[in-house]
C-alpha cells in the first residue's frame, strides 16, 4: 500500500486507487491512513466525523462507510499475505475491525509521513553532530515529500485538523534546521529569494527573519538586514505588543557593531537566533 497525506489524499494498493470521492468516507480513510497499522478507536472516528454532535445511527453509519471501503479495495489487486505467496490479502485483512476500532493494514507499504518524520529525525541529528552537509540533503530529501496542506483535498474535524498542525509545525522545523545548515555552509546567496518569500509568509517568525538578516548580510546587503529586523520589529509591537527577543536583537547589534568596525566583517553563525 502507498499512502500520501502530505498533500492530496493518495492511498493505493498495488497501483489502484481506494481512496473515494465522498466526503466522509475519505475522510474515514485519511485518519485510517493516517495511524497505518495502528489500531483507531471507533469513538475517535465518531468524533473526527461528527465533532461534540454525532447522530444516533453514527456508529451504524460508520460501518457503512468502513463497508464502502472495502468494497474499494476489494476491487484492486491483492499481494499475497502469507509466505510463499499462497495466501492473498482480503479487503478484511486490508482494513481489518479489531476490538474497539478499524486498522488499516500497510502489508509493509509507504507513508509519506512516516517517511518524512524518519528523515527529519536523521537529519536533525546529523545536524547535531555538525554534519551541516549530510543534515541540508537529508532534509531537503524531508521536505520534497511534501505536495501541499496535509489533507489538502480531505474535510478534516477535529483530529486531522489538529494532525494537520503538527505536521505543518514540523514541516517548518524542519526547514528551519534546513536552512540553518546551508547557512553554515556558505550559502548565503542561494538562500536570498527563498528567505524572501518564507518571511512574507510567515511573517512574525523571528528564526526565519534573523536567518534572512544574517544572509543579506553576509550577501553584503548590510542596509536590507537592517531593514529586516526593523520591519518585524514594527510588526511585533503593532500587532502583539511585543519587542523582539532577546537574540535577535543581539544580532542586529552585531551587525552594526560589525559594519562599524569593518564594513566587510559579519557576525558569526554562533549570533543567529534561534526561536521557538
Amino acid at each position: 500500500m502507498d499512502i500520501g497525506l502530505l498533500g492530496p489524499l493518495h492511498v493505493t494498493e498495488n497501483g489502484v486507487s481506494i481512496a473515494p470521492t465522498a466526503p466522509k468516507p475519505r475522510q474515514v480513510l485519511a485518519l485510517l491512513a493516517l495511524h497505518a497499522d495502528r489500531v483507531v478507536p471507533v469513538g475517535t472516528l465518531v468524533e473526527e466525523l461528527w465533532a461534540g454532535t454525532p447522530p444516533r445511527s453514527a456508529r451504524t453509519t460508520l460501518q457503512t462507510y468502513v463497508l464502502q471501503l472495502r468494497e474499494l479495495i476489494a476491487s484492486a489487486p491483492h499481494r499475497s499475505a502469507g509466505p510463499g505467496g499462497s495466501d492473498p490479502r482480503s479487503a478484511k485483512d486490508v482494513l481489518a475491525t479489531l476490538p474497539g476500532g478499524y486498522l488499516l493494514a500497510t502489508g509493509g507499504g509507504h507513508s509519506d509521513v512516516r517517511e518524512f518524520e524518519r528523515l527529519r529525525e536523521l537529519g536533525c541529528r546529523a545536524m547535531e553532530e555538525g554534519n551541516h552537509a549530510q543534515a541540508s540533503g537529508i532534509l531537503r530529501q524531508a521536505l520534497d515529500l511534501w505536495g501541499g496542506p496535509p489533507f489538502a483535498d480531505v474535510s478534516t474535524g477535529t483530529h486531522l485538523a489538529l494532525e494537520a498542525r503538527r505536521l505543518e509545525e514540523s514541516r517548518l522545523c524542519a526547514l528551519d534546521r534546513r536552512i540553518e545548515a546551508d547557512l553554515r555552509l556558505g550559502r548565503h546567496r542561494e538562500l536570498l529569494a527563498e528567505l524572501t518569500v518564507l518571511t512574507s509568509r510567515y511573517r512574525s517568525h523571528e528564526n526565519l527573519h534573523a536567518q534572512f538578516m544574517l544572509a543579506l548580510h553576509r550577501s553584503g546587503r548590510r542596509g536590507e538586514a537592517l531593514d529586516v529586523y526593523q520591519r518585524l520589529r514594527t510588526l511585533l509591537v503593532r500587532e502583539l505588543g511585543l519587542e523582539p527577543s532577546a537574540r535577535l536583537r543581539r544580532l542586529q547589534q552585531s551587525i552594526l557593531q560589525a559594519a562599524a568596525d569593518d564594513p566587510r566583517s559579519a557576525p558569526h553563525h554562533e549570533d543567529l537566533a534561534r526561536v521557538p
